[in-house]
């Protein structure tokens, strides 16, 4: 109650910084309590209505300002900084930073999804979205005993937010390129499909990347929240099979797949799938490199990785998550 009290003190002389302080902390604390009233529901009304107006009218205020922005700006990259910047004042946006559970390679942008302009091959992978589709068809109906689990963990590991997944075959794969090693079965299988990845900038760290393969979630999947391992990495994804109601999130864009419309994103920064259909979704994904990163630096990691293996202080067992 003393928030509440000079939450109101606040507001009664006109300080808005103050009260708007003051009212979100009081609803943050009302919300992590769990109690409820009528008291203290029309308190919090009151609370959200008061941040509500004043973020509403900064809004207002502001956009002749930003839609001046948006007819004058050219470069993509500036725009979407400006309204995930301008998202996070108004509160209707979360910036999301990386979360590496391996190698953070430090003052790399923590961008959600990689601007397309740093990936010229793009279109011609996607030009071959229907011959990587029939090959992956083929493998689907002559091979799919192959398929695997994506999430295995060990044996009496606790329950967590993978438990669901645990060796299910909701969210199964096939590789092609698995921790650095080709698969070269599932590549004799899928030809062209080999043969056009081992034309792009793949990744290629000693014992870990790249890593390729068919992703299928199954109808009703959700694959929960979670963060890749190291930064110095993209995503690749080029959606293959794609039915009404599958979505995924990064940070706090969330896009629908859309067959043959390929995206690379950093998987170090939240991220989560679903699959609300009824049918399966299936989409190629590989790892690149960072696009912020020099040769020199590729080639410095390299060697990192190398001799942390030779001095046996990493296991070379993956990075993918």
């Amino acid at each position: 109650m003393a928030n509440v009290r000079r939450a109101e003190l606040h507001e009664r002389r006109g300080e808005t910084a103050g009260a708007m302080h003051r009212w979100s902390g009081v609803i943050a604390l009302a919300e992590g309590n769990g109690q409820a009233n009528a008291s203290l529901d029309q308190m919090l009304a009151h609370a959200r209505g008061y941040i509500g107006g004043v973020t509403q009218g900064l809004e207002n205020s502001l956009s002749p300002r930003l839609t001046a922005f948006r007819a004058s700006e050219t470069n993509p990259l500036a725009r979407r900084r400006v309204e995930a910047c301008v998202g996070a004042v108004l509160g209707r946006r979360r910036i999301y930073v990386n979360e590496c559970h391996g190698l953070h390679y430090p003052f790399l942008p923590a961008d959600e999804f990689f601007d397309r302009s740093h990936f010229p091959w793009l279109e011609r992978l996607e030009a071959h979205t229907n011959v990587i589709r029939d090959e992956l068809l083929t493998l689907l109906a002559t091979d799919s005993d192959r398929l695997e689990p994506y999430v295995r963990q060990e044996p009496g590991t606790a329950q967590n937010k993978w438990t669901a997944l645990d060796n299910s075959p909701d969210w199964s794969v096939r590789f092609l390129w698995k921790h650095g090693v080709r698969q070269n079965d599932a590549c004799a299988r899928c030809p062209q499909t080999a043969a056009l990845l081992e034309t792009l900038p793949m990744s290629d760290i000693p014992g870990r990347s790249p890593s390729a393969f068919f992703s299928l979630l199954r109808p009703g999947a959700h694959i929960p929240p979670h963060t890749g391992v190291t930064n110095v990495r993209g995503i690749v994804h080029l959606p293959l099979i794609i039915p009404p109601g599958c979505t995924f999130r990064v940070g706090a864009e969330t896009r629908v797949w859309e067959e043959g419309q390929a995206f690379v994103f950093d998987d170090t920064i939240e991220h989560e799938a679903w699959n609300t259909s009824d049918a399966p979704r299936v989409v190629l994904i590989f790892d690149v490199w960072n696009p912020h990163l020099c040769e020199s630096e590729r080639d410095m990691l390299r060697g990192l990785f190398q001799e942390m293996i030779d001095y046996g202080l990493d296991e070379g067992t993956g990075i993918d998550d």
